[in-house]
């Protein structure tokens, strides 16, 4: 009779990317994006984004920090593609800042705003640009999709072979969601991030990042020694800024 393996004999585990030890992180099942962040990388299974597929970024505040854990990224990205990094929606009452995004390496032709208020619209104006072939990554702001049609997006984005970056609020991080990869942003002087789910271990403690990208650091540092501390906590300039 052929010998039986015990599970506990991981030199016979399947050399598959949807298997993977519980105290390691797992092998990216397709293709990454590096992140830009040396130490968000080292945390990422496969060392970077999910090339294709849903990607959930929960926020503390709605305003903050967004942009910046994927700018090394999208500016790759639409540096390499034909057509532009599609956003959907946005925090109310604030605009992409195009001098800022311009900064870090995102020029206002490679990104196209669309201006979806209501979460149906979002939901449907996310999905026609995941089937663009010329769009290279989505970022969509989905406060209320439910689970099942955030399914529906990350089937799409994947059939499609597009990141999809989806913008959500801490609050639902007890919720159930089909993102693979799910990170918890805080923080205003430093990024705190947590990725809290992943194919691998919980992380140990969360990274702090660079609150702003290089070309706009010294700007920022003189902007924070001219204000008040609660002017500093307001959505910053070098963001967006606030339509009129």
């Amino acid at each position: 009779m052929p010998a039986r393996h015990h599970l506990t004999d991981t030199s016979v585990l399947p050399e598959r990317p949807d298997v993977w030890r519980g105290d390691a992180l797992g092998r990216a099942g397709a293709a990454v994006l590096p992140s830009g962040h040396a130490t968000l990388d080292a945390e990422l299974p496969g060392g970077g984004w999910p090339a294709a597929g849903l990607t959930e970024l929960l926020q503390t505040r709605a305003a903050c920090h967004d942009w910046r854990v994927l700018m090394p990224a999208l500016a790759r990205l639409a540096g390499q593609a034909g057509g532009p990094v599609v956003l959907v929606g946005g925090p109310d009452g604030l605009q992409p800042f195009a001098p800022a995004l311009a900064a870090q390496g995102l020029a206002p032709s490679q990104l196209l705003w669309v201006q979806a208020l209501d979460a149906k619209a979002r939901l449907w104006a996310a999905e026609q640009a995941l089937r663009c072939a010329d769009v290279p990554a989505v970022l969509a702001w989905l406060p209320q999709a439910r689970p099942e049609l955030l399914r529906r997006l990350h089937l799409i984005a994947i059939d499609h072979g597009r990141p999809l970056f989806a913008f959500r609020p801490a609050a639902v991080q007890q919720e159930g969601s089909p993102a693979p990869l799910r990170l918890l942003l805080d923080g205003s002087d430093a990024l705190q991030v947590q990725v809290f789910k992943r194919r691998g271990p919980p992380m140990a403690a969360p990274l702090a990042l660079a609150a702003h990208a290089q070309p706009l650091a010294a700007l920022a540092q003189r902007r924070a020694q001219r204000l008040p501390a609660a002017a500093q906590d307001a959505p910053h300039v070098l963001d967006r800024a606030v339509t009129a």
